[in-house]
């Protein structure tokens, strides 16, 4: 599926909020207490969406704690779950002890820091799956509602084209899939932390993602429509970003699978072919595309991968070189190995770990080789560069 095409509905919305927006001009005596006119209510659903998907629980318990707050006392108890007490008072008393571990920085022990770093990315997967289920339908049903249909019925653009109705059906599903992507982006940053081991770059790469989340939160407040213009840049940006950001979720989850559960005392190669990730875009397959490493009938080795994880299976056979398994400091890898130059080719979940003499066993290889400290400190700097796209390694020649 072309990213262009999924392009042409942000661009429409973007368009669709300016003219809705335009068709309902605010009145001139407009009363405190009065519903916002129905360009508002989309452009702020857009910013509400937006800002929840970047950080979803500071997001949607601060936007229930608003709905509270702005509600009379007896209308409280009609508000929906994230806007009552028991959820977000909770949700930002966590939030705010999140903020103290990242307030910690340099100060705060590896050995401590890197398991709550684990526990904050757990968390920012459970609470995007609540959000993105329960919260965001309910958010999103604006788009469904008698004034948003009428105002864009009695647009003169949108009546002249005929897709007045067309949007409306249309406009819960982007909201969704906006969300999704937006998500993707924001939690990579996420499995960036966990891979990188210097707090200073995990400082950097969580203000960033507070700045991010404050421009939608401020251009929010200081107008809708800004807002609203400016989250939609945010949701394309994401959407280009969304297939790195997969891969590097499905990367970064898998080890945080195997660090918990202990995944090696339950791991042993097997002999038909073993998963692992490409450490580098190899024939157009990009970096850390999740696959299966086997050898076919002609004795090839063929790296078999689903596209998204569903779309339907592809190969990759792999160019003839000398292979090893490299033991490394923080996981192992697959190297091709000449000279004194070793190319890594695949890396290994942590699971692995131990298992390294028996997986050269199952391909056929030799010995293991080791990664030294110095070389696993460059790897490491190589690795992270290449996650913020500030570096390429060279291709593996055929």
């Amino acid at each position: 599926m072309k990213k262009q095409f999924w392009l042409l509905p942000a661009l429409a919305l973007g368009l669709a909020l300016v003219v809705a927006q335009a068709a309902q001009p605010a009145p001139a005596t407009a009363k405190p207490a009065a519903k916002p006119a129905p360009g508002m209510e989309v452009a702020q659903t857009i910013t509400t969406v937006t800002g929840v998907a970047i950080s979803p629980l500071l997001g949607t318990s601060a936007y229930g704690a608003w709905k509270w707050f702005r509600t009379d006392a007896a209308q409280r108890d009609k508000l929906p779950w994230f806007a009552q007490w028991w959820f977000w008072l909770p949700a930002l008393g966590l939030v705010g002890a999140v903020a103290l571990k990242d307030a910690g920085g340099v100060a705060v022990p590896t050995a401590l820091k890197k398991p709550l770093d684990v526990a904050e990315a757990l968390e920012n997967k459970v609470s995007g799956l609540v959000a993105a289920g329960a919260f965001v339908p309910i958010v999103a049903s604006v788009f469904g509602s008698d004034a948003v249909k009428e105002a864009i019925a009695h647009n003169v653009m949108f009546a002249s084209l005929g897709v007045s109705g067309l949007f409306n059906v249309l406009m819960v599903p982007f909201a969704m899939m906006a969300f999704a992507v937006v998500w993707l982006a924001a939690h990579a940053i996420n499995m960036l932390i966990l891979i990188s081991p210097f707090a200073t770059v995990d400082a950097g790469l969580k203000a960033f993602r507070t700045f991010l989340l404050s421009t939608v939160t401020v251009t929010g407040f200081a107008d809708p429509t800004v807002g609203a213009i400016w989250s939609i840049i945010i949701i394309i940006a994401s959407y280009f970003l969304s297939g790195w950001a997969f891969r590097l979720t499905v990367c970064g989850t898998q080890f945080i699978w195997d660090y918990l559960t202990f995944g090696r005392t339950r791991f042993k190669p097997d002999p038909k072919g073993n998963a692992m990730f490409l450490a580098r875009e190899l024939n157009q397959v990009p970096i850390r595309t999740y696959g299966t490493l086997a050898r076919n009938d002609a004795g090839e080795l063929v790296f078999t991968y689903r596209p998204w994880l569903v779309l339907a299976p592809r190969q990759l056979v792999l160019p003839k070189a000398n292979y090893a398994v490299g033991e490394g400091i923080f996981h192992s890898e697959i190297v091709a190995v000449n000279g004194d130059t070793h190319t890594v080719v695949f890396t290994l979940p942590p699971r692995y770990s131990t298992h390294e003499a028996t997986l050269s066993q199952v391909y056929g290889w030799g010995a293991t080789t080791h990664v030294g400290i110095i070389a696993g400190l460059k790897a490491i700097g190589r690795f992270i560069g290449e996650l913020c796209g500030f570096s390429s390694r060279p291709a593996l020649s055929t």
